[in-house]
């Protein structure tokens, strides 16, 4: 239970850092304005046009009557919606962090600097464009991953009572996972961390994972939160990061990570 509490300590302290830094938040916000309009765009699209994608996905109901016709395409409209509704969730940040790649980029390095104890933040070494590659081909990994998830949670969703209840908790728990994962990996890319490596330490700590990316995963669900959210994101990712790593902050030395477990 005590890693819960510092995941969310680390996500408000994030949250804290941004606030004393404006430069620094007002500079983080501009990738997740521009990506917030490009969802609201695919959104309203889908609101205005989705049934009409219903209707043309579903021939064979053409026949039956009414209302079965149009409870069966309204209950699959409104399911489309939410799938949709979910997959934003769950990508906004994939995208807005591929989209800000420098920005948040910056922003890491900075968060670093100002905790470390020797003022310096490691660097990658990589030229611009092989990092946007990297953390474009993780995304795209991540994105499958989470994609299945969210089908699996789709139909389950589907099961009586665990469908309407137990159901919502894990896909929670799912988006927080994938969330952290694409946040703490701009700090860890710097530090040379693989995918496959970044998801053995997440999952070695995964209540810490837990509390710092389910409470985002709720607070993203309203888009104009999480724009605001995503610079406070990125930076208490920074510093949960360095407690994975093992590394010392400038105030006394970080929590010592806990032995790694085997992958499934």
């Amino acid at each position: 239970m005590r890693d819960l509490g510092v995941g969310f300590r680390y996500m408000m302290s994030g949250q804290r850092w941004v606030a004393a830094h404006g430069k620094a938040f007002g500079f983080g916000l501009i990738p997740g304005l521009v990506t917030l309009v490009l969802y609201l765009g695919a959104l309203v699209a889908l609101l205005v046009w989705g049934g009409d994608f219903v209707g043309w996905a579903t021939p064979f109901a053409d026949d039956w009557s009414s209302p079965w016709l149009g409870l069966f395409r309204g209950f699959l409209t409104v399911l489309l919606f939410a799938l949709a509704l979910l997959l934003a969730v769950i990508t906004f940040t994939a995208v807005t962090l591929l989209l800000g790649q420098p920005f948040y980029e910056e922003l890491s390095a900075q968060v670093d600097r100002d905790v470390s104890p020797d003022g310096t933040a490691p660097e990658s070494g990589l030229p611009l464009w092989k990092d946007l590659w990297i953390s474009g081909r993780d995304s795209l990994r991540i994105l499958v991953r989470a994609t299945l998830w969210s089908l699996l949670l789709f139909v389950l969703g589907f099961v009586p009572f665990l469908g309407q209840t137990v159901v919502p908790v894990i896909g929670f728990v799912v988006t927080g996972f994938f969330l952290t994962e694409e946040l703490t990996a701009v700090a860890l890319q710097r530090r040379g961390v693989e995918l496959r490596d970044r998801l053995r330490l997440l999952r070695a700590r995964r209540r810490l994972v837990w509390g710092f990316g389910t409470p985002l995963a709720v607070a993203f669900l309203v888009p104009f939160v999480a724009v605001f959210l995503m610079p406070g994101a990125v930076a208490g990712a920074t510093l949960m990061a360095r407690d994975l790593m093992g590394e010392e902050l400038a105030t006394g030395p970080a929590p010592a990570p806990a032995p790694a477990t085997t992958e499934a």
